[in-house]
């Protein structure tokens, strides 16, 4: 089995992998990267390729599948609520950035029609290769990739979480003996704080500023966290008005139609029913003008009905912004969290507004990543992504050192044997 690197080595973004076979190769998601303009993996000519598997519908691992359909049909493996919200994410992508992109609307349709659903622990066959998917707990119907080919297993991890949240179900972990794993590293460097004890911080700050007659903006991404944070706010009872707007609107209705994907559906409906859906620029002034949370897209500030709200509710003191998603240095949430300032008017100004970050992650932290690799059955290579490229190099240095692993952390273009 030969496995090669096409992005997403000692980089977060544009995550890409091949497995090849004698005779099959499949590639294992295919993202973007976003600096300035989009970047993408190396390319693969798509009459070489025999299967795209798709881990989760983030953009940064999924952004630039429909190249592979400009000319060819090409399956794609993954299962319908990853598919749909694929295609939510990769078409707000086309509208932002159309002018330069490789591909259009019409080969995101026919992604769309070229889809092999795939539910956890199916196992499938494509060509010499068998798999199956098996639930990440990063995002609803995000899957990691369990792989077979002459008798080699190869594991990819994709963006994995083990900690339950209100939202998912952690990532199970029975994979058997393993010859390979590829394996992410975003928080190797760090640990997150425990989920329940953060739930109930965040639920108390939220409370104190709505109960002073504040309004707190919750700036999330739209797949995954705004629905976090609205479960979490149904748990743990908060009452006063929740507020939903931008993409996180149209992802939640998708989730609505794949509710088994979900660790508690009867909590996600409950939530979905007691938030009030922004449906336009009216509902929007209504929105700031009396106490509550809006829970909104985009998580980093940058762009969506956030960057409204932002500047009228960050000019008075007694309102809150509380970021709940990773910040990227450059963003105007990175900004805002180490200078306090932001984009009002038109202008950049400092905020009045309170202002603090809750570290909701939907990947596994340092302790969790290590644990994963303790357990693993077998003596697998392993190969390090995702994860800057001291995270990368320091996790492969980890497993070598500690569990005795032949551990690399691969450079983009590099090709192993297993």
């Amino acid at each position: 089995m030969q496995v090669g690197f096409l992005g997403g080595a000692r980089e977060v973004g544009r995550i890409s992998i091949s497995v090849k076979s004698e005779k099959t190769q499949v590639l294992l998601d295919y993202g973007v990267m976003f600096d300035h303009e989009p970047g993408f993996p190396m390319h693969v000519p798509p009459k070489e390729v025999d299967g795209l598997i798709l881990t989760h519908s983030h953009l940064d691992h999924s952004g630039a599948l429909p190249i592979f359909y400009i000319g060819g049909k090409t399956p794609l493996y993954t299962n319908k609520l990853n598919l749909d919200l694929t295609q939510l994410l990769i078409q707000d992508f086309i509208k932002l950035s159309g002018y330069y992109l490789p591909f259009e609307y019409l080969e995101l349709k026919t992604m769309m029609r070229s889809n092999k659903h795939l539910d956890f622990g199916v196992e499938e066959k494509v060509g010499d290769m068998r798999f199956q998917l098996l639930n990440a707990g990063h995002t609803p119907g995000s899957t990691q990739v369990l792989l077979e080919a002459k008798g080699k297993k190869l594991l990819y991890t994709g963006d994995f979480n083990t900690t339950n949240s209100q939202l998912l179900t952690g990532a199970s972990m029975d994979y058997g003996d393993l010859d390979a794993v590829i394996i992410e590293s975003t928080y190797v460097n760090e640990d997150h704080t425990d989920r329940l004890e953060l739930e109930k911080r965040f639920v108390e700050s939220v409370t104190e500023v709505v109960e002073k007659g504040g309004i707190v903006l919750v700036p999330a991404f739209g797949v995954g966290r705004s629905q976090e944070m609205a479960c979490i706010l149904t748990a743990h009872h908060f009452e006063y008005p929740i507020i939903l707007d931008g993409m996180a609107r149209e992802a939640s209705r998708i989730i609505m139609n794949h509710k088994e994907f979900l660790r508690d559906p009867k909590l996600f409906m409950n939530a979905m029913h007691s938030v009030d859906w922004i449906e336009g620029w009216r509902d929007r002034r209504k929105a700031i003008k009396s106490p509550g949370v809006i829970i909104s897209t985009a998580g980093m500030l940058k762009g969506g009905p956030a960057a409204f709200y932002v500047s009228k509710l960050g000019k008075k003191a007694n309102n809150a912004i509380f970021l709940v998603s990773y910040q990227i240095p450059g963003t105007p949430g990175k900004e805002l969290l180490e200078k306090g300032v932001c984009t009002i008017d038109g202008k950049v100004r400092k905020v009045k507004a309170g202002y603090e970050h809750f570290d909701f992650s939907s990947h596994c932290g340092a302790s969790q990543l290590k644990d994963a690799l303790r357990k693993l059955g077998g003596k697998p290579k392993v190969f390090v992504v995702h994860g800057d490229e001291e995270n990368c190099k320091m996790f492969a240095k980890w497993a070598k050192s500690e569990l005795g692993l032949d551990a690399v952390a691969p450079k983009t273009g590099e090709t192993f044997e297993v």
